[in-house]
């Protein structure tokens, strides 16, 4: 079990529990390096393919084709983050390269 606190000013604290199953054995550091590792995947690419590319959104269900567009999206969100002509986020860079 992970308990996170999340304090904001003027609000009240909120406390929120996650659990974990894993064969680590660790101990609590450990747990928790791999925890933040996780959402760091997270935060780092999978929100950034929801935002610049709506990959949720994707309605394309046929055969391989959703497999094809994921390694796109990938292959895509590389090259635009390599791209450093411009100090833009991810979403303003590919939405210059299409026109």
């Amino acid at each position: 079990m992970v308990e996170s606190i999340r304090e904001v000013i003027g609000q009240a604290a909120t406390v929120e529990r996650r659990y974990f199953i894993s064969s680590l054995a660790a101990d609590a550091k450990e747990a928790l390096r791999c925890v933040r590792g996780h959402w760091a995947i997270e935060n780092s690419l999978h929100w950034v393919l929801d935002v610049s590319f709506r990959e949720d959104d994707c309605r394309i269900r046929a055969e391989n084709a959703t497999q094809n567009m994921a390694t796109l999206r990938h292959m895509v969100l590389n090259l635009l983050k390599q791209e450093q002509s411009c100090k833009r986020g991810i979403k303003t860079k590919r939405r210059a390269t299409a026109s």
